[in-house]
């Protein structure tokens, strides 16, 4: 099944532990030897693989031991740049984002300079 924004989150995380399942029988790993490679419960990994609402750190702890933690850099990347925009932005990087105000922006529009 392909992941899409369609799909309910109970549907999503049924299907991630189905793959984290899989790749753990490719491993020819037991639960309880998953389990502790990671760090965690041997309930933990049932309840993932079964696809329950798990923290991301058990989650971020079983991709480690399944060497899928680099996959992770697919799911957020980083904010690429050309090297002159990088260069540009190096000393002024944005500390918040602001929005327009539609109200300045009327107030410019009907502005006149008073002698017409």
């Amino acid at each position: 099944m392909r992941i899409s924004a369609e799909l309910t989150d109970e549907s999503v995380l049924a299907e991630l532990g189905q793959r984290l399942a899989a790749r753990r029988i490719a491993l020819r790993l037991s639960q309880a030897e998953l389990a502790e490679r990671a760090g965690l419960g041997k309930r933990t990994v049932e309840r993932i693989e079964a696809g329950h609402s798990a923290q991301l750190t058990g989650w971020i702890r079983l991709l480690r031991a399944l060497e899928l933690l680099p996959a992770l850099d697919a799911l957020v990347p980083e904010e690429s740049l050309s090297p002159l925009a990088a260069l540009e932005r190096q000393n002024r990087r944005p500390q918040r984002v602001r929005r327009p105000d539609s109200k300045v922006d009327d107030a410019a529009a009907d502005w006149t300079w008073g002698d017409q």
